[in-house]
């Protein structure tokens, strides 16, 4: 197991230098720049701009000086915040959003599963025609939709909840844009698990240990469950994915400080710097999930792990 982890952390360098590589050319070569305002900036001011940041060299060049700067852990200085760095904006935006990114996945595997579960268990009955509809719905409808309508009922005309704004050890401020996040997982997780789990309640194994007399809840939670989850983690990749993306829109409807917000905001103004830190932080937190992802599959599943991978 730790040589299968050791090869998938080796083949994850190549994907974040690539990632690297790629934002950074993207972002030099998409059209504007950090330093166009509305007020058109003097030639000579915009020239000791450039200079002063390092935009007046070659490509390869800025490259190679942001490169060397990364490897040192500085991410360089913020063109638009011109008292912060990208570090300091990263350190302060990251706490909050994995901690909406996390209580999102934790809310999506607490209630998907046992919904999945519940589903597969009333096969064809009324609970599960009502799971999967509104699974159906939670996927169907997408979060800039959801945000503004759940702030509207739930903060606007009912005023259960706060419709904008963080505070620091306040709960009540992410309970919208958490369950608005984990919506539609909440959806995926509930379909796969319903439809591994009828596939799993077909088994042999399965039907074996009904016949011994074995209590179905026993059999349910402790037999079929475990060997129905291998494509719920499977798709814990994916899902990290949505809710790293969907952040991105939750943060700024909601007003969360968060590193989606702050991306945001870097691309409208062409903040290179900030983007690109944002992206690699963004990147690094996929991949590492992503190999969570694959080690806990391999030790669901033994087939896959060394010397028997294809």
């Amino acid at each position: 197991m730790i040589l299968y982890a050791l090869k998938r952390l080796l083949g994850a360098i190549p994907t974040l230098a690539l990632i690297i590589v790629l934002s950074f050319l993207l972002m030099r070569l998409a059209p504007g720049g950090p330093f166009d305002d509305e007020q058109a900036v003097p030639p000579e001011i915009r020239a000791n701009l450039e200079r002063a940041y390092g935009l007046d060299q070659p490509l390869a060049v800025q490259l190679g000086r942001y490169v060397s700067g990364l490897l040192r852990g500085d991410f360089g200085p913020s063109f638009k915040f011109k008292d912060f760095s990208v570090t300091e904006l990263i350190a302060a935006g990251l706490p909050v959003s994995l901690q909406l990114g996390g209580l999102s996945l934790l809310v999506a595997i607490l209630a998907g599963i046992p919904l999945g579960t519940l589903a597969a268990m009333r096969h064809n009955r009324g609970a599960d025609h009502v799971i999967m509809a509104v699974a159906v719905v939670g996927i169907a409808v997408p979060v800039f939709v959801v945000a503004p309508l759940a702030a509207l009922v739930f903060g606007v005309h009912l005023g259960w909840l706060p419709v904008a704004g963080w505070e620091p050890g306040e709960w009540r401020d992410m309970v919208l844009p958490t369950l608005t996040l984990a919506l539609p997982v909440v959806a995926y997780v509930a379909r796969l698990t319903r439809g591994s789990m009828l596939e799993t309640l077909r088994a042999p194994f399965v039907r074996a240990a009904r016949a011994r007399g074995v209590p179905v809840g026993r059999v349910v939670w402790r037999h079929a469950l475990p060997a129905a989850l291998t494509p719920v983690v499977s798709y814990l990749g994916p899902a990290a994915a949505a809710v790293l993306t969907g952040s991105l829109v939750v943060e700024t409807i909601f007003g969360l400080p968060g590193m989606g917000r702050h991306l945001v905001q870097g691309a409208l103004n062409r903040d290179y710097t900030l983007v690109m830190g944002m992206v690699i932080v963004y990147g690094s937190f996929m991949i590492a999930l992503n190999l969570l992802v694959d080690i806990a599959y391999a030790w669901l599943d033994p087939r896959i792990r060394p010397g028997r991978a294809r």
